[in-house]
């Protein structure tokens, strides 16, 4: 009797832990923009835009393009990735198969990068770059070296082209607005 009591216990604990991201985290997030200097207009592909500094609010699961003008500066665009986050292994470990799949479907145990977006721009003429920055402001590297560093794997959700693998790739401040 004692081992029939231990396993309902568990399997109530198992159910009741399933989905533990999504209760936790939820399958939205705010999402905040800056860029140095402020006044930046930034359009994202599932449409929303804002003037810097901003904060909207994004699915956790959806890769996402921002296209960042200014005028006086560089035109830039960042890739913004989708990664599975740390919540996801504790609940395949305490949860089991059910809260796994469940926030895995939702997108509730992933985490958007960069968060924040803090970017740097580089003005018009110069030989400079946008650089992305962290809380601190402090060079994390620059905005070609993340994109190339997630553009593959964004690629897979906002296509190819969008993520600037293509010839014709959009590499300026025209958003195509598509929607993940």
């Amino acid at each position: 009797m004692n081992s029939r009591m231990a396993a309902a216990i568990a399997a109530t604990i198992a159910l009741a832990l399933g989905g533990c991201a999504t209760v936790l985290n939820g399958t939205k997030v705010d999402y905040t923009s800056e860029t140095k200097p402020e006044g930046a207009l930034i359009k994202f592909t599932d449409g929303s835009e804002c003037t810097t500094p901003c904060e909207l609010e994004f699915k956790r699961k959806n890769d996402q393009r921002a296209d960042i003008t200014l005028a006086g500066y560089k035109p830039t665009y960042i890739l913004i990735q989708s990664k599975l986050g740390g919540s996801a292994f504790g609940n395949i470990l305490l949860g089991g198969g059910i809260g796994a799949v469940v926030d895995g479907t939702n997108g509730s145990s992933n985490r958007l990068y960069p968060r924040p977006l803090i970017v740097q721009l580089a003005p018009e003429g110069s030989d400079q770059e946008a650089m992305l920055l962290d809380k601190k402001g402090n060079v994390v590297m620059s905005v070609e070296e993340h994109n190339n560093s997630v553009r593959v794997d964004v690629a897979k959700t906002i296509g190819p082209k969008l993520a600037g693998l293509e010839e014709g790739a959009v590499t300026d401040d025209s958003s195509s607005g598509a929607s993940n």
